[in-house]
């Protein structure tokens, strides 16, 4: 039996909007101005028509795979693109094998481009490393990761890195009007967008443009059977479960950790609530974060005010015993909380410190007066002989007592600051000292 009959452009071959709407000029990229603009690295390779290795760093949808067809265009270079999740060493050899070739009979440059190189373990990534280094082929990889931590320093030495930034909304809104227009001119039909609907779309896009994109076709699709105009009603409806940039185990997610916890130990209790909600709303696991706040109390707070350990412990707590969405707000008091506290890292730069002498001193011997002897063989052999019992002497404190061990000079790492409790402590400490002398 016969299928439905095809129209024409399904016959050429159906291609997603975010690939149709490929720029095909440098002039026609939209955002990357700090590499792109006029007098920038990037562009002044290009109107060099000068290739490089090179490796584009930035987030999905932020234009690294139609950057790279546009270095190879403008430099008249033979593009090959290979991505890291399906292509192997073969298909790296194979590639050089007809670069090889095709320098040899037209002069040409290959550029390989390489998608998602992270994926690429460090004998996958050694294995091209010689034909970039002869000049084989000009390799350029597209990467989500930081390439300090995924890719070879050897690679990463012989490759430029660009890093490339998400999109602004006006840029996103730019591309969006850009394809809406270019779409008419291919005689797809016309249709509108108003400005509400396009500013929805562009923030659900966060930055994507391959996002915009796809959400842009579907609100089309539906703005056609309506009446031609994609609304602030159709605009929600294809933006509906949009979600945030979060990868749980990538660079996002350590950077997004490290500015909760910088915002706290700076005294900032909306931007540590901003970062908070942000990690919450990308998924992250509130589990994680409760562990990160307990180790932000001792850290940054420690005995400037002890409640704040005892506070996140609680939080911890009370969302194992609410779940989400109602035990979050437990962490979000705890984060406030302690960026409002007094703070200190005296504790913390001395466990440091303390723990480089253990480190530096080896096993030195407790001394016999600071040891127990429940037996009559250790008290024959001396042990807790000599002991003062600290609540024996007057202010429970035994002045002049050594409880480090014989040969190592006894040391102060614990320098209480001059802020919230420990102001108090470190009066105490230095008034048991002057008795000492």
């Amino acid at each position: 039996m016969a299928g439905p009959a095809l129209s024409p452009a399904q016959e050429a071959g159906w291609r997603p909007l975010a690939d149709r709407m490929r720029p095909a000029a440098l002039d026609e990229f939209v955002g990357q101005a700090h590499l792109l603009a006029s007098g920038k690295p990037l562009r002044r390779m290009l109107e060099g028509r000068s290739l490089h290795s090179m490796l584009l760093w930035g987030p999905p949808g932020t234009g690294k795979t139609t950057l790279a067809r546009l270095v190879a265009r403008t430099c008249d270079a033979e593009f090959v693109a290979l991505s890291a999740v399906m292509a192997g060493v073969k298909d790296v050899r194979a590639v050089v094998e007809k670069a090889r070739a095709l320098k040899q009979d037209s002069g040409r440059q290959t550029v390989l481009f390489l998608d998602e190189v992270h994926r690429f373990n460090k004998s996958q990534q050694d294995a091209f490393l010689p034909f970039v280094e002869d000049g084989t082929v000009c390799f350029i990889g597209a990467t989500t990761e930081n390439p300090s931590f995924e890719i070879n320093s050897a690679l990463l030495s012989r490759a430029r890195v660009y890093v490339l930034r998400s999109l602004s909304q006006d840029d996103v809104k730019q591309v969006l009007a850009r394809a809406l227009e270019r779409e008419a001119g291919a005689g797809a039909g016309h249709v509108t967008i108003n400005a509400d609907a396009m500013d929805t779309l562009a923030r659900a896009a966060d930055g994507d443009a391959r996002r915009a994109l796809n959400l842009l076709e579907v609100a089309v699709d539906l703005a056609r059977v309506g009446g031609g105009v994609v609304t602030e009603e159709i605009a929600s409806e294809v933006s509906a479960g949009g979600y945030r940039r979060f990868d749980k185990k990538g660079e996002q997610f350590y950077d997004q950790i490290s500015a909760l916890h910088k915002a706290v130990r700076g005294t900032d209790p909306d931007a540590a609530l901003y970062w908070l909600c942000r990690m919450l709303d990308g998924g992250c696991d509130p589990r994680y974060i409760a562990r990160r706040v307990l180790r932000m109390a001792s850290e940054d707070i420690g005995n400037a005010d002890p409640r704040a350990l005892a506070l996140a412990l609680q939080a911890s707590e009370t969302y194992e015993r609410l779940g989400s969405p109602e035990g979050e707000l437990a962490l979000a008091q705890a984060v406030v909380f302690m960026a409002c506290a007094a703070k200190s890292n005296a504790v913390y730069v001395a466990f440091g410190a303390a723990m480089a002498d253990a480190k530096e001193h080896g096993t030195l011997d407790v001394p016999l007066h600071l040891r127990n002897a429940p037996t009559g063989l250790m008290k024959s052999l001396g042990y807790g002989k000599g002991y003062r019992y600290a609540h024996d002497e007057p202010d429970a404190y035994a002045a002049g007592e050594n409880y480090f061990p014989e040969g190592m000079k006894p040391a102060r790492y614990y320098q209480p600051v001059d802020r919230g409790l420990e102001i108090k402590i470190r009066e105490a400490l230095e008034r048991r000292r002057r008795n000492e002398k």
